[in-house]
């Protein structure tokens, strides 16, 4: 397969992963993985996200058909999201797209994936509509959510005595969620929003005039809306200019990596939430043990091991309704899906529900301080845990459609 940057995407050659899952068949399932591979959301899901995918093919035992990844960069636009996704359905036989960062591209993407009857497996975009006003019978959001960030990170900021907040905002719909539903946890709280500033994504890298404005607030907390290196350059240039321990900074998105690129010099008493962190079981330092020889120098994150549970289910899934079924009708894969209850090395036990919205716990984080951590990639330690029953939205407040039918 062959894209090209100036056509469909900046597609990164479609790497195939082929290995012959029992005897060799005709028909072959074939999994895009769609995301970032050069821009600022790289490192949140990038290479690591195709590398974990392909973990889960490779542990997949059952037998009966063969498995190809192919991988595609978005460049965060969503017509080229598109595009590549069209191009994947009616030319190159893609049957499940993963992955996907970037809520816009995510959305239009997940629209072409309803109109073809196929799959997405959404672990990258945070938007809620996803579950909501554009939920669909074809998709699954596996990872996280602005719901569930806002609660568990905005949550404990307040309660910490952060009750006077102002955003520095992505704008695009993540950005512009990620800033509604964390106001709405402070204000529920008592807390007050003093002010906020948007800025446009991705074309901007220096944050200065932004944290001016931020500090003249008055503001205890600094509320970051976006993620990946927009964060981490907000996070380095607020130490710069004196913000920081002046206010109190949430990354209302970050990740270890994140903060392993941040060091923790400038990043101790950091709080964020992660729904997989390679630190918290021993199924998780197993998994991580697995995967890392392939990945040194970017262990996974929540995303990207996001990317190894929702493919290892969703291959059972296929496994069960047959390779045809599942070539022919996404839905009914999703279906299939819903009904078998989850259980992976990375999130554990849970399940899909009906709006399509996969249910685990979240993780209140802190970034440790160098003293206490043991290694490079010890970033991070447990503050609270969010149960897999409270972490999202209820599903009877998103008003997703399908419910109804």
């Amino acid at each position: 397969m062959s894209m090209t940057r100036r056509g469909f995407s900046a597609a990164v050659a479609a790497a195939a992963f082929a290995p012959h899952i029992g005897r060799a068949q005709s028909q072959t399932l074939r999994i895009g993985v769609l995301n970032d591979q050069s821009g600022p959301y790289r490192d949140d899901g990038g290479p690591t996200s195709a590398i974990c995918t392909r973990q889960a093919v490779a542990e997949f035992a059952a037998s009966g058909f063969n498995v190809e990844v192919v991988v595609a960069d978005h460049q965060n636009k969503p017509d080229v999201g598109a595009g590549i996704a069209r191009r994947w359905f009616d030319q190159d036989g893609v049957d499940v797209i993963v992955d996907v960062p970037t809520s816009s591209v995510a959305l239009a993407v997940a629209s072409v994936c309803t109109e073809k009857n196929k799959v997405m497996l959404n672990n990258g975009a945070a938007t809620t509509d996803l579950t909501g006003a554009q939920c669909s019978p074809n998709i699954v959001h596996w990872t996280y959510d602005t719901y569930m960030l806002a609660k568990s990170t905005g949550g404990a900021m307040v309660k910490a005595g952060g009750d006077s907040w102002f955003f520095i905002t992505a704008d695009y719909v993540f950005g512009q969620q990620l800033q509604r539903d964390t106001s709405g946890f402070v204000e529920a709280a008592g807390g007050k929003i003093l002010g906020s500033v948007k800025y446009p994504f991705p074309a901007t890298t220096d944050f200065s005039g932004l944290l001016v404005q931020a500090q003249a607030s008055g503001a205890k907390v600094l509320g970051l809306a976006n993620s990946g290196g927009d964060t981490i350059n907000c996070i380095k240039q607020a130490r710069e200019f004196g913000l920081m321990p002046k206010m109190k900074v949430a990354g209302m998105l970050m990740y270890n990596s994140n903060v392993r690129a941040i060091g923790l010099d400038i990043a101790q008493g950091l709080l964020l939430t992660e729904s997989y962190y390679w630190d918290l079981n021993d199924r998780t330092r197993a998994f991580n043990e697995r995967v890392k020889p392939k990945t040194p120098n970017q262990w996974p994150n929540m995303v990207q091991a996001g990317c190894y549970a929702s493919t290892l289910h969703y291959l059972k899934a296929v496994s069960a309704v047959g390779i045809g079924v599942a070539k022919t009708s996404g839905k009914d894969v999703v279906a299939r899906m819903k009904a078998m209850p989850t259980d992976d090395d990375c999130f554990g036990q849970g399940m899909i529900r009906a709006d399509g919205r996969k249910i685990h716990p979240s993780y209140l984080l802190q970034a440790k301080t160098p003293a206490e951590s043991h290694g490079s990639w010890d970033c991070l330690k447990l503050v609270a845990t969010t149960p897999a029953d409270e972490a999202f939205r209820p599903m009877n407040q998103g008003g997703c459609a399908m419910l109804k039918t």
